[in-house]
């Protein structure tokens, strides 16, 4: 314990730079809670330490500075592969890749600065000072997940990710849910200090509310019976293009008998339906019957192949629009179901004030792509209903489906082949995996360069392909179970804890609005 106090003390007093610099380093540190690495006790290090941090600012600018520093520190080592897509195309992209590593991490840390100010206004010492920086971080990640269309990547909640029992929970209290109740355990060590039996009580509460969502997990796991849908067997296929190659013409029917090849290689059961990745085909296949029939002549007449495309129209004035979508082709080469993105990427699939910033987009290169009507369910003959998610559709909590058409699975197609060996696509992998025990629905994910597989409603991975392979993936197709409590309620629960816990300290709030009028 005495060596737990000095180091308190030691960074309470830090000033200057020095103390920027410490929550730069701890926010880094605390990157490795985040998928593919999981070490999520760091958060029981770099939480308190942020706290001790902020505890020793005197103005709200130095707690904005403090509490940046630290987000900042976290989202550059959490996102730094972003960057990694400029290099698809270096010659023309290089001066973005200082703003992807650290402008929009830059960017992403005001939302924490701004809580930093107001959690030292409520004050930071004590068990209610630990619940006032939990409250106030939570409310910087949910503005950072909706606001300006939103990027809610490596919530805290994802930490849990490798402990798949705790995350269970994210069925009744979502993944919002589960980070603002991990902040706030991880808070809560900072009020040992004042040996109080009321500080240790709560972190006591705390370990154990952890160790029975890990018991009630496991038996969610153990318990709850997932069958396979009758009659269908799918295929992912996953060709492992590299993305610097895609789009070269030169290259691009050698890509296409690829996936044609990988279509056709023979199996242990009949394929009924075939999955492609997003933009797997860089033809106009709406616009191409001759390409449509080669696909067609690979499968049974009876199955059919979903796969990401890009699409365009024009209209009356000859103004031509690109979508980003996913189409099904049957047997027969015709087009019978389709989606267009809704979701899109900012600076990636379009450009934000595009009249003041005419620069070309990562993804087209010359125009933008237009959004689609948002989420929907299809339906493909012999295959179960589906909701479609293009790319990172997938990592927005309660946006995957269409809740007045509820669909047996969740079929996200991407690309991940923009970020190459980083840790990006593992990161995608594991936000898209806790939809499905969100929702109560499989996931078939199928990826350029990977990670394909599917993963049942319990977010269990039944089959996969891992990062850099190419391949395919066959396997049944798990049934959905019914509806979650987070399914119907959504974020409601999560907002309860947070009022709950926000009244538990009225005091304090009592002296944060007096002190502001």
């Amino acid at each position: 314990m005495p060596s737990v106090l000095s180091a308190e003390k030691y960074l309470r007093e830090l000033s200057g730079w020095k103390r920027l610099l410490a929550a730069f380093l701890f926010g880094s540190v605390m990157a490795l809670a985040m998928p593919p690495v999981g070490l999520f006790p760091v958060l029981w290090i770099c939480i308190p330490a942020a706290i001790f941090l902020l505890q020793g600012t005197h103005s709200g600018w130095q707690a904005f500075g403090t509490g940046w520093s630290f987000a900042f520190g976290f989202f550059v080592f959490g996102l730094y592969w972003i960057a990694a897509s400029m290099f698809v195309d270096i010659k023309t992209f290089w001066w973005a890749v200082p703003l992807a590593v650290a402008g929009l991490p830059a960017l992403f840390a005001i939302y924490y600065g701004v809580a930093a100010i107001v959690a030292r206004k409520l004050g930071l010492e004590g068990l209610g000072g630990a619940i006032a920086f939990a409250l106030t971080w939570f409310l910087a990640d949910w503005a950072r997940g909706h606001l300006f269309t939103g990027f809610p990547w490596n919530l805290i909640g994802y930490a849990w990710s490798g402990q798949l029992a705790v995350l269970q929970v994210t069925s009744i209290i979502g993944i919002y849910g589960l980070s603002l109740l991990t902040v706030i355990a991880a808070a809560l060590p900072v009020a040992l200090k004042d040996k109080s039996r009321t500080a240790r009580t709560a972190v006591s509460a705390s370990i154990l509310m952890f160790a029975a969502f890990a018991v009630w997990g496991e038996h969610r796991l153990r318990t709850t019976e997932v069958v396979s849908a009758p009659g269908v067997y799918i295929r992912l296929v996953q060709p492992n293009v590299d993305q610097k190659k895609k789009w070269v013409l030169d290259e691009r029917e050698e890509h296409f008998q690829e996936l044609i090849s990988l279509t056709s290689k023979p199996s242990e059961k009949p394929i009924t339906h075939f999955f492609w990745p997003e933009t797997a085909s860089t033809y106009y296949l709406s616009e191409d019957p001759f390409k449509r029939k080669q696909i067609a002549d690979t499968i049974p007449a009876s199955s059919a192949v979903i796969t990401g495309v890009v699409r365009r129209t024009a209209n009356e004035n000859g103004t031509i629009k690109y979508y980003n979508s996913l189409v099904a082709l049957d047997g027969l080469g015709n087009l019978v179901a389709g989606y267009d993105k809704a979701h899109l990427v900012p600076f990636g699939e379009y450009m934000p004030f595009r009249k003041h910033l005419p620069i070309p987009t990562i993804v087209q290169n010359s125009a933008d792509f237009s959004a689609g009507p948002g989420p929907r369910s299809l339906r493909v003959r012999g295959l179960p209903l589906f909701s479609p998610l293009i790319c990172y559709e997938a990592i927005f909590p309660g946006k995957v489906i269409d809740y007045n058409d509820r669909p047996d699975f969740l079929l996200n197609i991407t690309n991940d082949g923009w970020y190459g060996r980083t840790a990006g696509p593992y990161q995608h992998f594991a936000i898209a995996r806790t939809r499905t025990i969100e929702e109560g629905l499989p996931l078939v994910r199928v990826a350029n360069t990977g990670i394909s597989g599917i993963v049942d409603p319990l977010g269990r991975v039944a089959h996969a392909l891992e990062l850099g392979q190419q391949g395919i993936v066959d396997g049944d197709l798990p049934q959905p179970i019914r509806p979650t409590f987070y399914s119907r309620m959504q974020e409601t629960p999560t907002w309860i804890f947070f009022f709950l816990f926000l009244g538990s300290f009225s005091k304090r709030l009592k002296n944060f609005w007096s002190k502001k009028h």
